[in-house]
């Protein structure tokens, strides 16, 4: 089945009851039983759902794996990922990411004796150089929040299961339609759903995706016992995002595309930051293991200084100054003072992460408008 009819048709079932061609929202905490201990597969919806079971399956389905599970958030999701571990374990991750993450890794989990190495991985050797025998898991995202760099999944599999190590992908700025990190060797996908599934920044979840049972089972009973759940309406909501992901990951990347070449030629921008370009220095990765380049973009402008870049924060229509991502709507956003704050300015500076850097979250707008939107904004910015 094509990725475009899979989008649509995942985790849908009819209503056997009504006939409903759309999964019901099952807004119910609890289920008879016909004795104790006999039930229809659900006994309490903190540990089930039949909502949440439909988007578990269709998450499942998209990104090539066997296995889903939904959360509360994308953050929640991740914490179910480091509770797999114990004191004493280390975790290799991005020195580029979500500052959520960082936050939850630095300010939660440290605490409890996990150890933490933040690498470039640009480079393999990078993440190989930091494996120890304490080593449990490695913590990717591909393109990197924000400065969308590459990481190569199918390298750091082959590292990863060299070392018997977890290999975990954040998937959530390219989405199950440009890049599926299973199918390249990862062994767990995390989603910030709110962002790409939903689609309609309507929602806030998260999902895991795995192929491995032992591993889903140990996840789940983390999910069960943590009651970091997501209710049946927001997963009704994803759902039906799911099914518009393809047309609307096709317009991201041809917006983004089209706003990222702009940006380039601009005389008042300095640097864009965008794996679709070919001097990138992930491009040629990023080619090989996504099916397109999607719509985030970050740039920094040639006068580089606050006054400037809040000039163009402050200034545009189309975009709006909000956290998030992965919306119809194009978003506008200053990582310092928003997504990264909670990253130390001095690690934020030495990983490249500028006081100046704009991300931006294109849309499904018209391009032109969008473009339009930014030169007028730039313009601003100049005086």
């Amino acid at each position: 089945m094509k990725k475009s009819t899979l989008f649509i048709h995942a985790g849908a079932h009819p209503d056997p009851s009504t006939g409903a061609i759309m999964t019901p929202i099952y807004q119910t905490s609890t289920y008879v039983q016909e004795s104790p201990g006999v039930n229809k597969g659900f006994e309490y919806a903190r540990s089930q759902n039949p909502t949440r079971q439909a988007l578990e399956e269709a998450l499942a389905l998209i990104e090539e794996g066997n296995y889903g599970l939904a959360f509360s958030s994308g953050v929640a999701a991740t914490d179910a990922v480091i509770k797999l571990l114990k004191p004493g374990d280390e975790v290799i991750a991005a020195n580029d990411m979500y500052g959520g993450t960082y936050r939850l890794f630095s300010k939660i989990f440290e605490k409890f004796g996990i150890v933490f190495h933040y690498v470039d991985m640009n480079k393999v050797e990078n993440v190989a150089a930091a494996i120890t025998a304490r080593t449990r898991l490695i913590w990717a995202e591909t393109p990197t929040n924000p400065l969308m760099n590459i990481a190569d999944i199918r390298a750091l599999s082959t590292l990863a299961k060299q070392h018997g190590i977890l290999l975990c992908v954040d998937n959530t700025f390219a989405s199950p339609a440009l890049q599926n990190p299973l199918a390249l060797g990862a062994d767990i996908v995390m989603h910030s759903a709110t962002k790409y599934l939903s689609g309609h920044s309507d929602v806030i979840q998260g999902a895991l995706v795995m192929n491995d049972k032992a591993l889903r089972d140990e996840l789940y009973f983390i999910q069960k016992s943590c009651g970091a759940v997501p209710g049946p309406m927001d997963c009704f909501l994803v759902l039906r995002g799911i099914k518009t992901l393809g047309l609307r990951m096709e317009r991201h990347s041809q917006n983004g595309a089209a706003v990222a070449h702009y940006l380039k030629q601009h005389d008042a921008i300095q640097t864009v930051y965008w794996p679709g370009f070919e001097e990138h220095p992930g491009h040629a990765i990023a080619k090989a293991q996504m099916k397109d380049f999607g719509g985030m973009i970050s740039f920094e402008l040639r006068n580089d200084s606050m006054e400037a870049a809040k000039a163009v924060l402050s200034t545009t229509h189309l975009f709006s100054l909000a956290e998030s991502l992965g919306g119809v709507e194009s978003l506008i956003n200053h990582p310092a003072s928003m997504t990264h704050a909670s990253i130390p300015r001095e690690e934020r500076i030495k990983n490249g992460l500028s006081d100046t850097l704009i991300r931006l979250s294109v849309g499904i707008e018209d391009a032109d408008d969008l473009i339009a939107d930014l030169e007028q904004a730039i313009h601003h910015s100049l005086g």
